[in-house]
Parts: structure tokens; sequence; C-alpha cells
């Protein structure tokens, strides 16, 4: 079972590589090198993990219940991430560690630090891949590895000029191979004009690519459209290439009416960023088609947001090019 997903591609515009490159050279000597090694997951494979991750997708197949449940193969990476406090010792990555940076090693950091030196101190995502090999179960125990798979020669994008660097990680559960995760990163010197943002603190932009570049689509003209599947009719939200129910390819879209609940919320006061003046409320909301939806929730001050609180629908032109759907709880 095979998932891929590419984000940015709307933003990459890749040009040819470049000839007369000494540093892809010395960067390409890096390939083969651990990216990280004897990292374990902080814990087993487990229930509330697996119901959490299904109520957040909206993930209703069975397959994610009971007693012989199994944990949905897009969790591989889940399992493996140190969150807040992050991987650190007693946690797995016991040796191999770059400076200060736990789950990274000092090849990989070694890897940044020429890149960074040589100005490409920007990073973006660009694109992942995904191979599930045997079906992860509660209590199953997690390790793995990653290794630097490859360096790209020297290429130009709209963003600027940088290398593709793709590790690929191997997610084992209790020494058997499970599945592997491939993730490919943009290190690149900013092209001149992005430099200098045209305004002091421009909103975030939401990744656009092939999997959702209909939904954004019909935002610009103001409407909220929902994916549906041709096999079995299932509503899915956010988009995605496959069904959830039925692991159908095909789909269609309705139109939300527009009417909603606040299923759950949070109310930004920090970490600050520039775009965005706290506190703000942020809601996950339940549309009245079924599917949930982040969006902010405005119209109200953020303390008086309440679970279960109706909401409408309504787009927001942030900036000149840029329409977001929100959620107003005065109008509802």
């Amino acid at each position: 079972m095979r998932y891929r997903g590419r984000r940015g591609e709307g933003l990459m515009g890749v040009l040819p590589s470049e000839p007369d490159d000494d540093l892809y050279v010395r960067l390409k000597a890096f390939e083969g090198r651990p990216a990280v090694t004897g990292g374990t997951g902080k814990d087993p494979v487990n229930a509330p993990m697996i119901r959490h991750w299904c109520e957040a997708m909206g993930d209703t197949n069975p397959a994610y219940e009971g007693p012989d449940a199994i944990a949905p193969p897009t969790m591989l990476q889940a399992w493996t991430m140190g969150g807040l406090s992050g991987h650190r010792n007693g946690h797995g990555h016991s040796h191999g560690h770059g400076r200060g940076r736990p789950g990274r090693s000092s090849a990989y950091d070694a890897l940044f630090s020429l890149l960074d030196e040589a100005g490409c101190t920007s990073v973006v995502a660009t694109d992942c891949e995904q191979e599930y090999l045997r079906p992860l179960r509660p209590g199953d125990r997690i390790t793995f590895d990653a290794v630097i798979e490859s360096v790209s020669p020297r290429k130009t994008t709209k963003l600027g000029t940088g290398y593709f660097v793709t590790t690929r990680m191997d997610v084992r559960a209790d020494g058997e191979l499970a599945g592997t995760h491939r993730f490919r990163i943009l290190k690149y010197a900013p092209a001149e004009g992005r430099r200098t943002p045209a305004r002091p603190h421009p909103h975030p932009r939401p990744v656009i690519n092939r999997d959702n570049a209909a939904f954004w689509a019909g935002v610009a003209e103001r409407k909220l459209l929902i994916q549906r599947c041709t096999h079995c009719t299932a509503l899915r939200f956010p988009w995605l290439p496959g069904c959830n129910r039925c692991g159908g390819d095909g789909w269609d879209t309705v139109e939300a009416a527009g009417h909603g609940t606040v299923f759950s919320y949070v109310v930004m006061h920090h970490p600050p960023f520039p775009a965005f003046d706290p506190p703000y409320a942020v809601g996950l909301i339940e549309l009245a088609e079924g599917v949930r939806m982040v969006a902010g929730v405005v119209g109200v001050p953020p303390e008086k947001v309440r679970i279960g609180m109706p909401v409408r629908l309504e787009f927001r032109t942030v900036e000149e090019d840029l329409v977001l759907p929100v959620f107003n709880g005065r109008q509802a």
C-alpha cells in the first residue's frame, strides 16, 4: 500500500539543474549516511491515539475500532514523533546525535551546515511518500532509523535556488519493517524578490497541490466544496486522493450549505505570529453535511466561543489575492 502526498508543487516551478557545482559534489557525499539512528517511539501503538486521530480526520473506517483494530496506515509517522518535548535520552536516538539536536545525526547537521554556509538558509517541505508493509496494532513497539537518501543537483525555483534533500525513514514494529516514510525538503537561498516581503507581515498562504487545488478554486469563487466519493457517496474533508470508507479514487463535490457548529476550539494567545493579532479563536467546525474542518471563528469575542455554538460560513478577503473561509458565531 502506497500513498504519496505532494506539497508546494505550484510554488516550486523547478527549472533545469545548473552545471559546474562544486558544492553539489560535497553534498552528494552525504548520500547513504544516517539522518537518525536508534529512534524509539515514545509510546507504543495505542487505541486512544488511534481514536483521536480518527476523530480529528473524520475517519469512520470500522477497521480502526474494536478488539482487532489496526492503526490507520497514514499514522505511520505519528508513532515516531517526539511531541513538544522531543526525543531525549531514554526515548531512543542513543548515538550519532548532532549538536544539541536530539533525533538528528551529526551527518545530517553537517549537511545542513554546508547548505547554510552556502546561503541556503531557508527550507520548505515539498513532498512525502509512504509505503505500508504491515498493519500496526495496539501494543506494537516502534523503532526507526532514517538515512539521507539523495541530494539533488542545484535547482532554481520560484522560491529561490537550492538543493532538494530526501530522507527515508524505516519504521519497524517489534523489529519487523512496517513501512517507510520518504520526506523531501528544499534548502534554498531565497530569490531576491522574496528577501524583502512586499508587506510587513504577510498572511500565511495555504499550500495548494494537485489533491486540493479544486477546493481552493472553489474558495476563490466563495464556495465551500466537500469531496464526495463516486463509489460509495461518502463525504470527506479534508480533501484526499482516496476515500476513507471504501478506498475508491473517484470523486466529485457538493457545495456546503454553510451551517455548522463548533465541535472543538482553541483560543490562541501564544506563541505570537506576526500576521495575527491574539487572542483569536480557531475552531474545529462540524458542518451540517457531517464533515469537520478547521477554520477561524469570528464575529464573537474569543472568550465567548463555546463547543456546540452555531456558526455560519462566510468568506473573508485577507489580502488582495487571498480569500479564506471562516465561521461567524454572530450570524448563526
